[in-house]
């Protein structure tokens, strides 16, 4: 039972970790605090997406094969972290 815990526990940590990889500043200066804000007018809002739908995004934006206006800002910020580091982020801010 102390095994598990302590796996569940270092799961979580490293988790936690990774998600603070994902520099949330830049994406709540476009997106707002609460992740409601429509980016420039032109993304979707954030905080009505599921977490699955928002790891889809984040990885179809940094592989080229997601998104409309916003398509190629988008890239950029993310193009510098791995899947892994945005899945994890998609887990702190999704619904």
């Amino acid at each position: 039972m102390k095994k598990i815990v302590l796996s569940i526990v270092a799961l979580t940590a490293s988790t936690l970790v990774m998600a603070d990889a994902v520099n949330a500043g830049a994406c709540t200066g476009c997106h707002g605090a609460d992740w409601s804000k429509p980016a420039l007018g032109k993304s979707k809002n954030v905080s009505a997406m599921s977490k699955a739908d928002i790891a889809t995004a984040l990885k179809g934006y940094k592989a080229g094969t997601y998104g409309g206006p916003m398509k190629g800002l988008m890239a950029g910020q993310v193009a510098k972290y791995s899947d892994a580091e945005l899945d994890a982020f998609a887990q702190t801010i999704g619904k």
